[in-house]
């Protein structure tokens, strides 16, 4: 149980969250809560839940049973487009950019939520949509050279290195200026060289952007580097949560996960 101050901090919550596919339990009765400003890690075996969980959170799958609190308020029941409004974004294991437009147009596209104009003001050239554009322009390219792409602004994204379409999934959902950005294995495929770097880019980017992380990875020497808390699944059920200490020494984990390693 948190204490009062963890309670003040605590962003997002989640509430004996359950999800059902027919007899299947994908996510069983998990409970955790994450904390402002903290690098929150989410571990376990191929099949243990965690994308469900991502997807619980995201709202692209409704919850059979159980609370999705977000900074105090019940979002269990919100579409995936008003949850990136409230302030929560996601890159996935299988990046989905859009692969035939530039670097910069998907940026730019990652900023629709912040673009309060409308077509009527935009084809009269009203000032007001003038400025949104070049505010969306502009934020845009601090986005791209914060990832290094800056030269590739009008590169096809199909055409990106698989590092550099990371970076740019990343700086997508980083456009949509998040509270809470959840990072879907974003380490895989990367060798250990490009891992180092990757946990230096995401301390920059809570620090910058004064977010709060929440990451699936398998690479568990990044994960015990670079996270303040640690939640263990197997199976779909929450087996442990701490420091990654805790989380390294506790028996059901390195039964269910670590192994020897």
């Amino acid at each position: 149980m948190l204490d009062a101050h963890s309670s003040n901090r605590t962003i997002l919550e989640i509430e004996k969250l359950t999800r059902r596919f027919g007899g299947l339990i994908a996510v069983n009765q998990v409970s955790f809560r994450v904390n402002k400003g903290e690098i929150f890690g989410l571990i376990g075996p191929n099949g243990a839940g965690k994308t469900t969980l991502f997807n619980l959170i995201t709202g692209l799958i409704p919850a059979s049973s159980g609370k999705l609190i977000y900074q105090g308020q019940n979002i269990t029941q919100n579409q995936p487009h008003q949850i990136a409004f409230k302030g929560i974004a996601r890159t996935f294991q299988n990046i989905r950019l859009f692969g035939e437009l530039s670097v910069l147009e998907n940026i730019k596209i990652g900023r629709h939520l912040h673009i309060q104009t409308n077509l009527f003001t935009g084809i009269l050239g009203f000032p007001s949509a003038s400025r949104q554009e070049r505010s969306n322009a502009e934020k845009a390219w601090e986005l791209l050279k914060m990832v290094g792409l800056e030269q590739r602004a009008e590169v096809i994204a199909n055409s990106l290195s698989y590092g550099e379409q990371r970076r740019l999934e990343i700086a997508r959902a980083l456009a949509l200026e998040p509270q809470i950005l959840l990072l879907d294995e974003p380490a895989a495929g990367m060798n250990p060289s490009e891992k180092s770097e990757l946990s230096e880019f995401i301390r920059e980017i809570r620090q910058k952007f004064n977010l709060t992380i929440i990451l699936i990875e398998h690479h568990v020497p990044l994960v015990m580097g670079l996270c303040d808390r640690i939640a263990v699944l197997d199976f779909g059920q929450l087996i442990a949560l701490g420091v990654p200490e805790e989380v390294r020494n506790n028996p059901a984990v390195i039964e269910a996960y670590l192994g020897n390693e």
